[in-house]
């Protein structure tokens, strides 16, 4: 599992750049995104990339993803998100901060995720017994 940071100007570019992570990019968030203090962020992602920002962020965000940190960082480089999103491995030290900052924060209100979480459309014609038909299509991203 990756832990994945996203800071942004406002909450809009927050949610677009999740979605853009979830359809383009093909990660499987795990958990719901948790509101996360913009200057706790900003003071990781500095310490992370061991320099100063030039810009501030008003919000942040993190949640989990189950594909794994190297797999994480590949999709987002393949996709441009609208806000800065850092993939923090847990090499370092803010890795662990954060995921105690995670447990006891709030979730993001305004994200709902737009994959179906169904086992695809029931056919209760035959011998009215429910049977599932599977849709590949629908539920392409479970592969």
């Amino acid at each position: 599992m990756a832990l994945i940071l996203i800071r942004g100007e406002n909450n809009s570019k927050l949610l677009s750049a999740i979605a853009d992570m979830e359809r383009h990019g093909n990660l499987n968030l795990t958990t719901k995104p948790k509101i996360v203090d913009a200057d706790f962020a900003d003071s990781l992602v500095e310490g992370i990339l061991n320099s100063k920002l030039k810009t501030r962020s008003k919000v942040a965000t993190a949640f989990f993803v189950k594909e794994d940190t190297t797999l994480s960082i590949m999709q987002v480089k393949k996709i441009h998100p609208p806000a800065h999103v850092v993939v923090v491995s847990d090499e370092y030290g803010a890795y662990s901060k954060l995921e105690y900052v995670l447990n006891n924060a709030e979730e993001f209100k305004s994200y709902h995720s737009n994959k179906a979480v169904n086992d695809g459309m029931i056919d209760y014609k035959i011998n009215k017994k429910e049977r599932h038909i599977r849709n590949d299509k629908l539920n392409s991203y479970n592969k």
